[in-house]
């Protein structure tokens, strides 16, 4: 899931720094125009095994600054990621590239939608160096759905990756990427830069694409990650998905065969949070006990990795996961 917050021109008083909103005095334009309508959900309270501890210690601080001194869009903060307090007093932030405005609209997902703004071109550069800074041993870089570019953004994917290569070389570089729907060669383009783990989230069931992901196609986004292991069987690959979408146990348990006949590496199922009312609602909280067990199924069906927590997020625990999916790959091959 991807979750962000513009750090490029935040200001604590309302609308400064915010050309779009017009000055003080004049409202923001809403993040979800398409929402707009859609009539409000109740939100279930948060059981125990969901809350957590607000972020705020002086290495949260410490991060927050490196963020904001390179002007860059992180992938944890505006709807409150569950996990940012833990990860940022680790150094761990996943880098949001290509903007902040995303041109799908999915149900479940707090991301600006609307008509977003040409690259950055010195980006590549800027997450390279906040990278170095932070002193990273593995990073992750996502980015927004940028159907609006001819390659979809693979070319500038690559250019960041390369980036970070020339200037943290003993860092692992992990994607998360958008589909590239509809963007003949764009694939090709980002597996031969040579990130270490390609991840694409199928998000959820297929039977719920039509509400939840309906810009989305889930045998496209399947056909990706068997895709890249076709062209570079090196690299690791990793899906994930929430649940709580009114999704079957059945249909979870098909999901995982589908993505081992896909020969995905690493799942992730974590528990999905709405956003607000107008996002998709909570149909109910998933227990500990159900997502070690499909946790335990997963091994059973064959990933070398597995994380299924209610708390679980493609970004969580990435760098511990890596050093562990690496080591289980080595135990298998021999």
């Amino acid at each position: 899931m991807a979750l962000v917050l513009d750090l490029l021109n935040r200001d604590p008083r309302p609308n400064v720094g915010n050309p779009k909103a017009g000055g003080p005095g004049v409202s923001e334009p809403p993040r979800h125009p398409e929402k707009q309508k859609r009539p409000e959900n109740p939100i279930l309270r948060k059981p125990d095994w969901i809350r957590v501890k607000a972020p705020g210690s002086p290495k949260w601080a410490e991060t927050q600054k490196i963020v904001k001194e390179n002007k860059l869009v992180t992938v944890c903060e505006e709807a409150g990621c569950p996990n940012m307090g833990e990860c940022w007093e680790k150094k761990h932030a996943t880098f949001m590239i290509m903007g902040d405005t995303c041109t799908r609209a999915c149900a479940f997902c707090n991301v600006k939608t609307g008509v977003p703004q040409a690259l950055d071109v010195l980006e590549p550069a800027k997450v390279a160096q906040a990278v170095a800074k932070l002193g990273l041993e593995h990073v992750v870089i996502t980015s927004v759905d940028r159907d609006d570019l001819k390659d979809g953004g693979a070319e500038h994917f690559a250019q960041v990756i390369r980036a970070i290569r020339k200037a943290s070389p003993a860092t692992t570089i992990e994607i998360l990427t958008p589909d590239f729907l509809r963007k003949p060669g764009a694939l090709e383009v980002v597996v031969a830069a040579k990130p270490d783990v390609f991840n694409h989230n199928l998000e959820t069931v297929p039977g719920k694409y039509l509400t939840v992901r309906p810009g989305a196609r889930y045998f496209h986004s399947l056909r990706l990650l068997q895709r890249v292991k076709e062209l570079d069987p090196t690299i690791f690959t990793k899906s994930g998905i929430m649940v709580g979408l009114g999704e079957e146990r059945n249909e979870i348990l098909q999901l995982m065969d589908d993505l081992r006949s896909a020969d995905v590496d690493f799942i992730t199922i974590g528990q999905y949070l709405a956003p607000s009312r107008k996002h998709h609602a909570v149909i109910r909280f998933v227990t500990p006990e159900e997502f070690k067990g499909f946790e335990s199924i997963a091994y059973v069906k064959g990933f070398l990795m597995v994380s299924s927590t209610p708390l679980t997020r493609s970004s969580h625990h990435a760098g511990e996961d890596f050093a562990q999916l690496r080591a289980a790959r080595a135990a298998k091959t021999g």
